[in-house]
């Protein structure tokens, strides 16, 4: 009998390659285009997917498939509905990078409402060095001490994070949620952005969140505070946001992703000017726990399938 096959499409997100006890065919690829999915995942037991988009159609080309593995903490790169129709289950791993994003976070936010890059960028290409005085001054510099950080989303993540944000001093507060009954710490959405010094989103994508801020509630946040945005890209309305940041009606921005993913050179969040505007590839979750933790979880679902086909 032959051994098992698993497909990993996009190894190459994962900097720490997978190995099993179980043993099986691993054909790991560093990433798999849309047209390439059928083929590769037609004979898979198991499929491993970070964002590679998993459809209906491609999922019934693949009758051995009884198990998709999400290597991150969503899951709406596949079509569900077309995995339970099909029998195939699908999991994911939620919780393997709580404190990565966390901890990026709060350093975007520190970096942003410190100007840092600004300043960064002051120390070498001469202002300082033509400065008159020992120092050089540019734009504000807004501490976290006593600052409101207004928390989307009461998840694992934004509970880390606004632990973190008490331990800074700051107050904090969350997003109402429509599932919970609601509690003290909590305000409405619209009363949060307009009290928020900071605010960072921790909510999944869905057609209800997609542009969650846009350019209505952007216009109800203060000019002094900052947006973090660690979640989805889509989120945001990224045209909304530019508008926002070139007028001056918002403080700064930090971004870990855009909705579009590698974006484009041409993305409106990736011109050049955009004042106080931090954006980063992705990486919040990546910190070295984070994939060793990742690497581990993905293994043991998959060990765990094999250990029940055994059964």
């Amino acid at each position: 009998m032959s051994s098992p096959t698993v497909v990993f499409l996009d190894a190459g997100s994962l900097p720490r390659p997978l190995s099993f006890a179980t043993p099986v065919a691993h054909e790991p690829h560093d990433t798999t285009r849309p047209e390439q999915v059928a083929a590769r995942i037609a004979r898979a037991d198991v499929v491993v997917t970070n964002k590679v988009r998993l459809t209906r159609e491609q999922l019934g080309g693949a009758p051995r498939l009884k198990l998709v593995v999400v290597a991150a903490a969503g899951t709406d790169n596949v079509d569900l509905d077309a995995a339970k129709s099909l029998g195939i289950a699908v999991r994911n791993v939620p919780d393997y990078g709580t404190d990565s994003v966390a901890e990026h976070v709060i350093a975007a936010l520190l970096m942003s409402r410190r100007s840092l890059a600004t300043y960064a960028q002051a120390a070498v290409d001469g202002r300082w060095s033509g400065s008159s005085h020992f120092c050089w001054h540019g734009p504000a510099i807004r501490g976290v001490g006593g600052a409101l950080l207004g928390v989307v989303g009461r998840g694992r993540i934004g509970e880390a994070t606004a632990r973190l944000a008490r331990g800074l001093g700051m107050r904090v507060l969350f997003a109402r949620s429509p599932n919970r009954p609601p509690t003290d710490d909590e305000r409405e959405l619209d009363t949060l952005l307009a009290e928020a010094d900071a605010v960072t989103l921790h909510v999944p994508l869905t057609p209800r969140t997609h542009h969650l801020i846009d350019a209505r509630r952007l216009a109800l946040m203060k000019p002094t505070a900052t947006l973090v945005n660690t979640g989805r890209g889509a989120l945001v309305d990224a045209d909304a946001l530019v508008r926002a940041l070139r007028s001056g009606a918002l403080g700064g921005a930090a971004l870990d992703v855009l909705d579009t993913e590698p974006p484009p050179p041409s993305h409106p969040l990736l011109a050049e000017g955009i004042p106080n505007l931090l954006v980063t590839p992705h990486v919040a979750w990546a910190g070295e726990s984070a994939q060793a933790n990742l690497a581990s979880a993905v293994e043991d679902l998959v060990e765990r399938h094999f250990s029940l086909e055994r059964t």
